[in-house]
């Protein structure tokens, strides 16, 4: 099942958080922590189930936006935002320090948040999948490539001008459509514009396969199968030959 985008607010002046607040919720995302200090930070992250964090480099407490930065960075694998009225050269320059992967100046408009935090999920995503990738090349299990846990076991999917987090297990199969993919999970679909071997290399590969040149499928999600094809979700599916002696040598192994 889809889930709303979670984002943590850590603002200290309250006024600015609540229309942040306003903004986000009216949007759509869903707000887990709106704090003003580093302190209810940290125990938010530690706490909630987070995606985004939306962060004021000045915060009503002895440590920085800069110093929750540089603690996301090495505690938790999810993107934030600097949310901020300094744009001299000095924060900027000791802002980029910790690599955030946005910075928003106040005062701003709805669609300026909307639009840093669109940008900065789809850029996050993106390098995450890469990460995936080389952690499968670099780890092993009993001679079979094993994959990290991304963003928590999830990808995000772009519907109706929102990102989406899907959970890996969620997603039954992937088909081809031209220059779009289908993305099935068992009651909704997602359009994504991407080419099907670029995607597949974003799902883990222990459990994602390639089941015919216009397929991707959840191997975990098959109900049947026949010499040509295996059913999913009551849907039946083409495979390539080989896929299917994939299967059958693997069955009850």
């Amino acid at each position: 099942m889809d889930q709303l985008i979670k984002i943590l607010i850590v603002e200290d002046n309250v006024i600015i958080a609540d229309d942040m607040q306003s903004m986000l919720e009216d949007i759509g995302y869903e707000i887990v922590a709106n704090v003003v200090d580093y302190e209810s930070a940290v125990e938010a992250l530690s706490s909630q189930d987070i995606d985004l964090a939306l962060v004021d480099i000045v915060l009503a407490s002895k440590k920085t936006g800069i110093d929750l930065g540089k603690h996301i960075r090495q505690n938790y694998n999810i993107p934030f935002i600097f949310v901020t009225s300094n744009s001299d050269k000095a924060t900027v320059e000791n802002a980029k320090s910790v690599k955030p992967n946005g910075y928003l100046v106040k005062p701003f408009e709805q669609q300026d948040l909307f639009t840093s935090i669109e940008i900065a999920l789809s850029n996050f995503n993106d390098e995450t999948s890469v990460i995936t990738e080389r952690s499968a090349v670099e780890e092993e299990d009993d001679g079979k490539m094993v994959s990290n846990s991304v963003l928590r076991n999830s990808i995000f999917v772009k519907k109706n001008q929102h990102y989406y987090r899907i959970p890996f297990d969620d997603i039954h199969y992937v088909k081809a459509d031209n220059v779009y993919l289908e993305v099935y999970t068992e009651d909704k679909t997602f359009l994504v514009r991407s080419a099907l071997k670029d995607y597949l290399e974003k799902l883990p590969s222990k459990q994602f396969y390639r089941a015919h040149k216009s397929y991707i499928v959840n191997i975990d999600q098959i109900e049947a199968i026949n010499t040509k094809d295996i059913m999913i979700n009551g849907k039946n599916i083409p495979i390539s030959k080989e896929f299917r002696e994939f299967i059958l040598s693997n069955m009850n192994s």
